[in-house]
């Protein structure tokens, strides 16, 4: 944002600590990719950490009219001025938020399960008492199972196999590879978008 205060040009926010609005592009990409363009209705579950790529992919969903349900565990919820403005979103679109602790009440119903690395860029130190924060969080097969038929996954990688598990990663249900490419071309978007070269 400061960046931004003072330049004559766009600044694109590739990543910081609060967002990744690149990423939920290339998310929800993916999901029009494999839905249809008409997301609205569709239920995505986070099961993880609330950290920036919570945040967008949040907000995003809520803007298309989705149902988002939330679990991470006590202590590493979602920025509460971000799901504040989420919620509003949410209401405004036909969407709904749910917060959770429990990994099993937030896939109840969803057609769509995310999750992301537990110990982000500058948080190594962190990863023993992570890991064990983080107990009862991992997308397995029987998690998967308890959303709905043809439920699909998502995560941005690199993923660890404490995250997800092979069984579910490189599953028919995954779509993390297309997720990844789609990364190239949302970008690419956004640059020409910026450069007047997108109508």
């Amino acid at each position: 944002e400061e960046l931004a205060k003072y330049s004559a040009v766009p600044i694109i926010n590739a990543l910081s600590d609060l967002h990744h609005p690149l990423q939920t592009l290339a998310d929800l990409m993916a999901l029009q990719q494999h839905f249809g363009s008409d997301l609205s209705g569709k239920t995505l579950a986070w099961v993880g950490d609330g950290n920036n790529v919570l945040h967008d992919l949040m907000l995003g969903c809520a803007k298309m009219g989705m149902n988002v349900n939330i679990a991470t565990p006590t202590g590493y919820e979602p920025n509460s001025g971000i799901l504040q403005t989420t919620m509003g979103l949410a209401s405004e679109n036909g969407g709904s938020i749910m917060t959770t602790t429990v990994a099993d009440e937030a896939v109840k119903g969803a057609d769509v399960i995310v999750t992301d690395t537990w110990v982000s860029m500058g948080q190594e130190d962190e990863y023993a008492k992570r890991v064990k924060d983080f107990d009862g969080y991992q997308v397995n097969p029987e998690l998967m199972a308890k959303a709905n038929p043809g439920a699909v996954f998502l995560h941005c990688l690199p993923r660890h196999p404490e995250e997800v598990t092979d069984e579910v990663i490189y599953s028919e249900q995954s779509l993390v590879f297309p997720e990844a490419e789609n990364r190239m071309w949302t970008v690419m978007a956004v640059m020409a978008a910026q450069l007047g070269k997108v109508e």
